[in-house]
């Protein structure tokens, strides 16, 4: 036996009873883990029968946030909540299958927000527009969608805004994703002639590409992941995208964290036919349309001045069909159910030429 191997032995004979204490550890988490299904299987049978929803967005942050307060460490905020909410899925997936539609293919940032809120156990139902996100969820096809509204770099979505004034649906949570971009490319790319990504992807790494490609052409793609997918295919394309859309589709990262920005991150819309009951942190959204007439705005928002409600974002887009007439999306703070919010939007309802209540739901956590 060599000194070498001797010296493993004694350490692994070290090792041992704190590897022991582990093993016992990890028997205990996975009975209460069970226990804690159980339950949750227990009260998903009570909500069947009193016709609630599996899904409770706010009820799921009082949860993550008290584990956070009451956690003594050394675990991060953000390893408890990644270790918790994969434990809510799980007993939430025992309850019910969830489906959740999301901008595809397979790789998009809209699918890694989905997971980021949902956790991994939900059916993943892939569309080709922001659109199709709407057009599943209003059908039934999927239980809730996940949309971009906004972005750090770049502002709002338009596509998404403009949706959101035409359907039912309702926004019941959101979700913030740090978003890195990588540049993609076919294991045979030599001469790429073209730079493929989604149009919010190329603005946010607009700089970098004019430095290190200024004699490329873009083209804009219905998602980052379809731009991976395309330059799968030919090797003359590179793809801005993320780096799990590179693994998916095979292609080889030529350069990583592109954009313009550092700390570039997208906020997410949850949208479904179900609410967001009062979570103790939350927000409510509405868009809405001033009269044609001068210090309508103001008079439109001082509402949440008397209230002392605070707005945490006032984006304005073109109202169509009219010409020169524009809605504003504005997110406050607080939930449509508290009265001092409620009181506010009445009066704001009632100043407007156009009001719509897009949702009251937890802040992203």
């Amino acid at each position: 036996m060599t000194p070498w191997s001797v010296s493993e032995m004694s350490k692994n004979k070290e090792l041992e009873p704190l590897r022991h204490q582990i093993d016992e550890i990890d028997e205990k988490l996975l009975n209460l883990i069970n226990d804690r299904v159980r339950l949750a299987s227990e009260i998903g049978s009570r909500k069947t029968g009193l016709g609630a929803p599996v899904y409770r967005p706010e009820r799921e942050v009082q949860i993550l946030e008290r584990l956070i307060k009451s956690s003594q460490g050394p675990l991060s905020e953000d390893a408890i909540k990644a270790i918790f909410r994969e434990i809510i899925s799980a007993a939430r997936g025992v309850e019910a299958s969830l489906t959740v539609a999301v901008l595809g293919p397979k790789g998009t940032f809209t699918e890694q927000a989905a997971y980021k809120v949902f956790g991994q156990q939900i059916d993943v139902v892939p569309a080709s527009s922001i659109k199709e996100v709407f057009r599943l969820t209003e059908t039934d096809a999927a239980h809730f969608g996940v949309v971009p509204v906004e972005n750090s770099t770049e502002g709002g979505v338009n596509a998404t805004l403009d949706l959101m004034l035409e359907t039912e649906l309702t926004i019941c949570n959101e979700v913030d994703l740090r978003v890195s971009h990588c540049l993609l490319a076919h294991a045979d790319a030599k001469k790429p002639e073209t730079i493929a990504g989604h149009e919010q992807a190329l603005a946010q790494c607009r700089g970098w590409l004019a430095e290190n490609f200024p004699q490329l052409d873009q083209v804009a793609t219905s998602s980052t992941a379809d731009a991976a997918r395309a330059a799968a295919d030919d090797p003359g394309i590179l793809a801005v995208a993320s780096e799990l859309a590179g693994r998916v589709y095979g292609l080889e990262i030529r350069a990583r964290e592109i954009e313009d920005v550092p700390g570039n991150t997208t906020r997410f819309l949850v949208i479904s036919k179900q609410t967001a009951e009062p979570s103790g942190r939350d927000k409510t959204s509405i868009a809405v349309a001033n009269p044609d007439q001068s210090g309508a705005l103001l008079r439109l928002l001082e509402p949440f001045a008397d209230s002392k409600i605070s707005m945490t974002r006032i984006e304005s887009r073109p109202m169509r069909p009219q010409l020169w007439r524009y809605v504003f999306f504005i997110d406050i703070e607080g939930h449509i159910e508290e009265p001092s919010v409620s009181e506010a939007v009445e009066r704001i309802k009632g100043e407007s030429a156009f009001f719509r209540l897009l949702g009251s739901y937890p802040r992203s956590i």
